[in-house]
């Protein structure tokens, strides 16, 4: 607020009229800094999760006389989770009780190593009150800008990303996005996540109507047909044809990717293992008692001893239940959840179906540590062994609505309905599939036990004979530990 009160002061009449939650503010040299709310905003890790890299810096401002908050720990992990450079803003330098000595040790813990220190990190003493370190603040941001060589082409058509969108009463559907390549303009036709629309008109940060927006300009964009989501992408198409159809396939898409969201389970993990010599096992930690989180936490760095294979890193650990910004970073960092003594609130629990994120529960510490060193051993791909559940004769076909019925007795065990089942004809499958229907006289049933009659019908095949056999089986799926794999080295 300090920054955006100075830059108003000094660059223009009037005051600041509206809020939109992305701004810019013209620094000493008259380059432009466009600032998100805070590194924690609802779009922060919306954009993260969808691919958007929208955050270029992220300011840590960090209290002189309170020190590192559990907020703090959040936005370093965020930002760790983004691959964003850190600039810290030690505020409050105006009070009496200020100990930025302190507050720096409480980084150096969070491995926020300084520059002082020899770390990267650059460090600002400010004071919002009284407005001192804020130019050199913006220089240092700048600074980073240029290392990172930051460039964008104006001259193309607009695309970006939605930082905030809501329902206006008057307005109707508004959306604030900030332009990362191209111009957007008063009339073009956009699309942003599943909806689309044509510019009505372009709000700045300060309330008032522009008719263009170029690259890292915050603007609010009204036209919409409807409103999308924090972090969606926007571009601008070339006609409305072309938007109906983008707007289509991404809201086709958006289901599907809805439907087939595979959580980021071990099983997952190892499958990545195959195809990396190394892999980085994310996890957070949530417990019941400090005393347990740190237990837990010291365990699973004692894994990484003596193997390079995979290491776990505990991206998160505190006290309390998981919540939906625990799992908002770890679909960020690709991460499990790990609670320990507690559960998920309803709305973390929303998030995780909807992000795809596995929520895992535990109440002895043993069985963490076992399931992730199976995971580190390659061990937790279950084995998968075959059961038969029973055998069946066919003795006689029928046709009725022209489907070919087996009519066939149970000669082993019970034949359930759904079934996986194989056909043998003379000691040879010739097919392997699922059970189509099963019946007793004309009524379906559930299973035929041993020694009674019924008919039969097969997924995909219908060239049975009198005289095959039906074979019903399961496939179970047995976890395998690495205390298996050492029994088994042993005998």
């Amino acid at each position: 607020d300090s920054l955006r009160k100075a830059d108003v002061v000094s660059g223009e009449a009037g005051g600041i009229t509206q809020h939109i939650g992305a701004y810019q503010v013209k620094a000493p040299s008259g380059r432009m800094i466009t600032f998100l709310d805070t590194p924690g905003h609802a779009a922060f890790t919306a954009m993260r999760a969808r691919g958007a890299q929208v955050t270029d810096v992220v300011i840590l401002v960090v209290a002189a006389d309170d020190g590192i908050m559990p907020q703090t720990k959040e936005a370093i992990q965020h930002a760790r989770a983004a691959g964003v450079p850190i600039v810290v803003a030690l505020n409050k330098m105006d009070k009496p009780d200020a100990n930025p000595t302190k507050v720096k040790n409480e980084l150096l813990a969070e491995d926020v190593v300084l520059e002082e220190f020899g770390g990267d990190v650059p460090c600002v003493p400010v004071s919002a009150l009284k407005r001192t370190g804020l130019e050199e603040l913006e220089e240092i941001v700048l600074l980073q800008a240029d290392m990172l060589d930051l460039k964008a082409n104006a001259n193309r058509r607009a695309d970006g990303a939605v930082v905030e969108a809501r329902l206006d009463k008057g307005r109707g559907p508004v959306a604030t996005v900030i332009v990362q390549r191209g111009t957007l303009r008063a009339g073009d036709i956009v699309v942003a996540g599943s909806v689309w629309g044509r510019v009505r008109a372009l709000i700045n940060d300060r309330g008032e109507q522009i008719d263009e927006a170029g690259p890292s300009m915050p603007v609010e964009v009204l036209g919409l047909q409807g409103v999308p989501a924090a972090g969606d992408t926007f571009v601008a198409a070339e006609d409305e044809r072309k938007a109906k159809e983008v707007a289509y396939a991404r809201n086709v898409l958006d289901r599907e990717r809805a439907q087939a969201a595979r959580k980021m389970s071990l099983e997952g993990l190892m499958e990545k293992l195959a195809n990396h010599d190394t892999l980085e096992l994310n996890v957070i930690i949530k417990g019941d008692v400090q005393g347990s989180v740190e237990a837990l936490a010291y365990a699973l760095g004692q894994l990484n001893a003596d193997q390079q294979q995979v290491q776990v890193k505990v991206i998160s650990r505190a006290v309390g239940v998981i919540t939906e910004n625990d799992v908002n970073l770890a679909s960020t960092a690709g991460a499990f959840v790990v609670g320990f003594n507690v559960r998920a609130d309803a709305t973390a629990r929303a998030a995780a179906d909807r992000l795809g994120v596995e929520l895992r529960y535990y109440s002895i510490i043993y069985n963490v540590i076992d399931d992730i060193k199976a995971a580190m051993s390659g061990l937790l791909a279950p084995s998968k062994v075959e059961e038969i559940t029973g055998q069946a004769e066919i003795r006689a076909l029928f046709t009725f609505d022209k489907t070919r019925i087996a009519g066939c007795m149970v000669t082993e065990g019970k034949i359930f309905r759904g079934s996986r089942i194989r056909i043998i004809r003379e000691g040879t499958v010739i097919h392997d599939g699922k059970l189509g229907t099963l019946r007793r006289a004309k009524d379906d049933t559930k299973e035929v036990a041993s020694g009674y009659e019924c008919g039969m019908t097969f997924d995909n095949f219908t060239d049975f004979k009198e005289g095959d056999v039906v074979e019903g089986y399961t496939i179970k799926e047995i976890k395998r530990t690495i205390d298996d794999l050492k029994a088994a080295a042993a005998q």
